[in-house]
């Protein structure tokens, strides 16, 4: 019998299950994150299992090499085959600190370095487009603008947007307060423009969406309900349309221009790292390659030897 969240063989899901558990509880991965360990694992176990492993405490070296080889004939792009492998060495680590196992099989494994996507970005005039396409008093436009400015103006992540409540916002102040990956929370600052679209959202359109089951979400459907992840990919492709930006515009582009935005603009990597709510700062650094002229400007107005006399 298997268990109720894995699939993987019998002889391999407890093991997995006790492993998700310690990714979820104590080091606070995200629903998302453990789902893809979860597929990534099992579908290891299915393959170490045809092979005859008897378990994770079976699995060579060997057969976990031979696993790893048969992904790179799958033609898995490079994040994909990293994660996969990263996933498996976290369990056979795990399992090594929790004294199921004497050594680590994946010790001797190496895999593939992902290349970094370079972020895709508006520039400023298809932002201001995008941002003010929706049009007239009512409801849903209200609401579409107040999304799309509070996007480009914060750099929220898609999730944490749609889960934000009237108790976190502060347009007076201009700021949100953010439960983000790992369920970090931090305080993100939100411009004029943006703060004056959900005072107008919340005043104007919001009353008109909600119903007597409605709880205390911000952002609501035409059913009272929190507005899901794939409304507001519909919601950015149609005023992208409308705007007339003739490339496919993914929410994800407004919070990689807010960042590229802010870089090119002179802002701190520290600061936009905090912002973006980023654990490491090399996760940031992405959008250097962005705007690599800022780059150029910064080493020709701070070092010492390209100033005059230096």
């Amino acid at each position: 019998m298997r268990s109720d969240h894995s699939r993987a063989p019998e002889r391999f899901a407890a093991d997995t299950e006790s492993f998700l558990a310690y990714l979820g509880l104590e080091r606070g991965l995200s629903a998302n994150t453990l789902a893809a360990y979860r597929r990534d694992l099992d579908q290891a176990a299915d393959f170490l299992d045809a092979r005859g492993a008897g378990g994770w405490l079976a699995v060579t070296p060997a057969l976990a090499s031979e696993w790893i080889s048969s992904l790179g004939a799958a033609d898995y792009r490079a994040t994909s085959l990293a994660r996969k492998l990263s996933a498996l060495r976290m369990l056979s680590r795990h399992l090594v600190r929790e004294r199921r196992r004497d050594d680590d099989f994946t010790a001797l494994l190496t895999g593939p370095k992902p290349g970094r996507r370079i972020p895709r970005t508006l520039p400023p005039a298809d932002i201001a487009k995008l941002v003010e396409a929706p049009s007239g008093g009512g409801s849903f436009a209200l609401r579409d603008r107040a999304i799309l400015e509070l996007f480009y103006s914060s750099g929220l992540r898609v999730s944490e947007l749609v889960a934000l409540r009237i108790q976190e916002v502060d347009p007076n102040e201009g700021l949100v307060r953010v439960l983000g990956k790992g369920s970090k929370e931090r305080v993100v600052p939100v411009g004029g423009r943006a703060c004056d679209a959900l005072t107008t959202y919340l005043s104007a359109g919001r009353p008109g969406l909600v119903r007597t089951h409605t709880g205390s979400h911000v952002f609501l459907n035409h059913r009272g309900r929190p507005i899901s992840r794939v409304a507001v990919w519909m919601i950015v492709k149609k005023h992208a349309r409308r705007a007339g930006i003739p490339d496919t515009v993914k929410p994800h582009a407004l919070r990689h221009s807010f960042a590229s935005h802010l870089l090119g603009g002179g802002a701190d990597l520290r600061a936009i790292q905090e912002m973006l709510g980023h654990a490491s700062i090399s996760t940031t650094q992405i959008y250097t390659a962005v705007d690599p002229g800022r780059i150029v400007d910064q080493h020709a107005r701070f070092h010492p030897r390209n100033r005059e006399g230096g």
